[in-house]
């Protein structure tokens, strides 16, 4: 009798034991759980998270809140509607054997978001680092997709990738040109890791047109016409989308100070809208080039040292290989007009030309010691060098 007792009090203890360890198991592994890759599927339709009509991420399975809709707040509105079209993206590339050094693989994290439902991606360049890179992209349901990198722009910080997939959630683009001073900024990205993904930060449009000079592997480049906010951009932001208070994107979060804080810059969501353009109506985007390096006349009063300026892109670098050499125009000249419409600073240049097709003859016009003169620039294709 006594050696029963002794074996139902294990039996007892085993069970306590068993339940105690079990509990905490069941608690923390769906939060833990994998990606979810699509396996041997030609083309990818994507799918709403089967937990809630609210697209979220498989992984978390997080709900919202049944609330009042004229409760939630104006950002949390502009969140939610961007946030589906928002992707992180996981590139690896290979280091090849040098100076004694065995070839190394480097692994990157950065954001992008949707541009059309069939699977073009909008990123940085130095997030999709090159069109020889592997790329993973993870979508805001949780699944992941093998994407290419269809082209880059080093000056621009700027690349396309592609996913082969169907029904993808495309953000909706606003107008860079409209914002002022002021305006509310959010931004959405993957910051310090794909365990931080969509993580939403807000802030105001801190200044407009902002120059900066950012260090590359290919040297110094200057990032012309910025958007600047307080909107917090970490590493892994690079390439996610800044967004207005309606949820339109009005950026492509790029580069942040890291002696300061708050201060973060995006490119104007309107320089890159010519070459979505083209994507989505040809598949392909080939970088026109002209060949020179201009300012506008905010900077070029600091150069110039007087008043007397009129409006127009100031050149004042040229290549002399390049397209706009070679038609006649030359350092110290004005750009005032690009087919006929008014060009202020690069930003309106670069969308100009890139509206247009390497081959293409554009009609440009130059004010030349206070005397306008017209000249034929045959768009050629921009050197590379990756």
């Amino acid at each position: 009798m006594h050696q029963r007792k002794t074996v139902y009090k294990k039996l007892y203890t085993y069970i306590c034991f068993f339940i105690i360890i079990a509990i905490p198991a069941m608690i923390f592994l769906p939060s833990c759980s994998t990606l979810r890759r699509p396996q041997n599927m030609q083309e990818y339709q994507y799918e709403n998270s089967p937990y809630e009509s609210t697209p979220q991420p498989r992984h978390t399975q997080e709900t919202l809140p049944e609330r009042d809709p004229d409760q939630i707040g104006s950002i949390a509105r502009a969140a939610q509607k961007v946030r589906p079209s928002v992707v992180g993206i996981s590139t690896t590339t290979v280091l090849e054997e040098g100076f004694g050094y065995p070839a190394q693989k480097i692994e990157g994290v950065g954001s992008g978001f949707i541009v059309s439902p069939d699977g073009y991606i909008l990123t940085n360049d130095h997030v999709a680092v090159s069109t020889e890179a592997e790329i993973s992209v993870i979508l805001h349901n949780g699944d992941e997709l093998e994407g290419k990198v269809l082209w880059t722009d080093p000056t621009l910080d700027l690349a396309m990738i592609k996913v082969n997939a169907t029904g993808l959630p495309a953000a909706e683009l606003g107008d860079s040109s409209q914002l002022v001073v002021g305006d509310p900024a959010i931004a959405v990205g993957t910051p310090l890791g794909l365990q931080f993904q969509h993580t939403t930060t807000a802030g105001i449009i801190s200044a407009l047109d902002r120059t900066v000079e950012v260090g590359t592997e290919r040297g110094q480049n200057f990032m012309e016409d910025l958007i600047q906010t307080d909107a917090s951009i970490n590493p892994g932001n690079s390439g996610g989308p800044l967004v207005d208070i309606n949820g339109r994107i009005i950026g492509i979060n790029t580069v942040k100070v890291v002696t300061a804080e708050g201060i973060g810059f995006a490119i104007p969501i309107n320089v890159a809208k010519p070459i979505i353009q083209h994507f989505l109506e040809e598949g392909e985007f080939v970088t026109p080039y002209i060949g020179i390096v201009g300012y506008d006349k905010a900077i070029a009063h600091y150069y110039k040292q007087t008043d007397e300026l009129v409006d127009g892109v100031y050149v004042v670098n040229m290549d002399p290989r390049g397209p706009a050499y070679k038609s006649g125009i030359r350092v110290d000249d004005i750009i005032t007009k690009v087919d006929g419409k008014p060009v202020t600073k690069m930003l309106e240049l670069r969308i100009a030309v890139y509206s247009n097709h390497v081959g293409d003859t554009i009609k440009m016009n130059v004010m030349r010691d206070g005397k306008e003169m017209e000249f034929d620039v045959k768009l050629e294709e921009a050197p590379t060098s990756k």
